[in-house]
């Protein structure tokens, strides 16, 4: 871990506080609206270079999150594969790292890949680097999950590293969180269960 990451990780627990307090990156967006387009049409390659086949999803829950190793959000992987780990049995948790926002994921897929599991123990599956912005590099999945043309209501792209989109057991889009939700609160909760 570098000394940047490193600060990074003290200083979470003030960041959460002032988002809180200033009413930042809080934001919370649900639905029961089904998609237009199946999700589970979708794949990703991951970090390893195996395909995923959103087909082997159904029936669980997915909550995908954008990440980044140098962001003030990202001892949220700490808590994101303790979610994973507690609800492994009917929940899947996709990383998707990006460096959409000010450089905050230079690295490759597998210092990536390093990081996420030395530092935090991440076992659950990590894309291959991409962009979730909407734009000409924006992932497919992450195509889907901002469209509302496809996934039934939804348009909101991620607003900054750690923002969370959960896909219930039918392969519809039903929560959005912005990155200051962190993983293990109620509301993550109530999402998955």
């Amino acid at each position: 871990m570098t000394s940047k990451q490193k600060f990074l990780l003290k200083f979470y627990p003030v960041l959460i506080k002032l988002t809180k307090w200033a009413g930042k990156n809080n934001k919370k967006l649900q639905s029961d609206k089904m998609a237009n387009t199946s999700f589970y049409d979708l794949s990703i390659t991951l970090n390893s270079g195996k395909q995923l086949n959103f087909s082997e999803l159904k029936n669980k829950k997915v909550l995908l999150v954008n990440t980044a190793s140098n962001c003030g959000y990202t001892r949220q992987y700490d808590d994101l594969e303790k979610l994973y780990e507690t609800h492994k049995d009917n929940l899947v948790i996709i990383g998707f790292p990006a460096n959409d926002f000010g450089e905050q994921e230079k690295g490759d897929d597998a210092t990536i890949a390093e990081f996420c599991k030395v530092n935090y123990g991440v076992t659950f599956p990590l894309a291959k680097k991409s962009g979730v912005l909407k734009n000409a590099g924006q992932n497919p999945v992450y195509q889907w999950l901002t469209d509302e043309s496809r996934n039934g209501w939804n348009n909101t792209a991620p607003t900054w590293n750690f923002c969370k989109y959960i896909v219930d057991e039918k392969g519809n889009l039903t929560n959005f969180f912005e990155a200051s939700v962190e993983p293990m609160s109620k509301e993550i909760a109530d999402a998955i269960i």
